[in-house]
């Protein structure tokens, strides 16, 4: 890391937050229980096999269409739980609240949190409560660990396979855009709603396929930052085709005035999995079964035979899609 001081872009999930983590974390706390690859960890408990995770949230503003602050701190954790295998059950919740905030605001947020928390049966058993002084927060920063119990069914990066299939549980770019213009930034207004919403109904049903090797929540860096960390963990390619990427019209209008692309910005209530070629149309079909995943589709395919992250264009064309570096919309999560 040739860095020396800390900008934006190392939080933003691409290359300079791997190489923070990989340089300075990973170096200083390297043990055998740490894995700075994976959502959640397991842990052997008296017997039992848990998975144990941990985030934090800074999103701004801190309520947007389809959510806010607090249901996606629930979501986020629960979801990484859920697309590591596990049924989440117990979440800690650290917040940082800045001087000035007003009560109503805070009352809001953390009321939607406890509902959250509660439709998809998670408690909240533990926390703790900071004031930051004025000017030295975001109004409200949330901290959350949370604990599952593993499914028996393992999923995991080394058991990807060459000619495994790659599905997405629904559109892309949601939440990024959804952020985005909740900040009215640039001028622009809309009515494109974030997918924050917890993935287990997705994650229960995949894991129902025997053909199942791996899952992702395709968070900050979107799906391509996904596909790069395929890439790297395998050593094979990835080919993605873009006609059967599930984009919104909307999403995709705002990322054609901007110059973004839908698939680097930040998702929070979608599943990536990887899958036997043989089980993609049998999981294909049990998301769409569902409403969380009624525009899921296969989109592309694990390829042995090149070391890239390879999209075939609409055109019949291709291009490299290279790993994520600037931050285009800081603070989604």
């Amino acid at each position: 890391m040739q860095d020396t001081h800390i900008s934006l872009a190392h939080g933003n999930g691409g290359r300079y937050m791997r190489e923070l983590i990989d340089e300075i974390f990973a170096r200083h706390l390297s043990n055998p229980d740490l894995d700075v690859q994976a959502d959640a960890v397991p842990l052997a408990l008296n017997g039992s096999e848990v998975l144990f995770t941990t985030d934090g949230f800074t999103v701004q503003p801190l309520e947007f269409p389809g959510g806010n602050i607090g249901t996606l701190a629930v979501h986020g954790t629960t979801n990484d739980l859920a697309v590591a295998g596990a049924t989440p059950r117990y979440l800690s919740l650290n917040a940082f609240i800045e001087e000035g905030m007003e009560i109503a605001t805070l009352d809001r947020i953390i009321s939607s949190l406890a509902a959250a928390a509660r439709d998809i049966g998670v408690t909240v058993v533990a926390g703790d409560t900071k004031v930051l002084r004025r000017g030295e927060g975001g109004g409200l920063y949330l901290a959350t660990t949370g604990i599952g119990i593993r499914h028996p069914h393992p999923v995991g990066l080394d058991r990807i396979k060459d000619g495994d299939v790659l599905l997405a549980s629904g559109p892309v770019g949601d939440h990024g855009i959804s952020v985005m213009l909740a900040r009215e930034a640039f001028g622009l207004h809309g009515d494109v709603q974030s997918d924050a919403a917890s993935v287990l109904p997705l994650t229960r049903a995949a894991l129902d396929i025997e053909g199942l090797h791996f899952m992702r929540d395709p968070t900050r860096g979107g799906l391509a930052t996904v596909c790069h960390e395929l890439q790297r963990a395998t050593g094979m390619g990835v080919t993605l085709r873009q006609p059967d990427i599930p984009v919104r019209d909307a999403v995709q209008s705002v990322c054609d005035m901007l110059g973004y692309d839908p698939l680097y910005l930040a998702c929070e209530g979608r599943v990536v999995a990887v899958v036997e070629p043989g089980q993609a149309e049998r999981l294909l079909q049990s998301w769409r079964a569902l409403p969380e995943g009624a525009d899921a589709a296969i989109i592309g395919s694990i390829d042995a035979q090149h070391r890239h992250v390879l999209m075939k264009t609409a055109l019949g064309g291709e291009r490299i899609l290279e790993e994520l570096e600037d931050d285009p919309l800081p603070r989604i999560c």
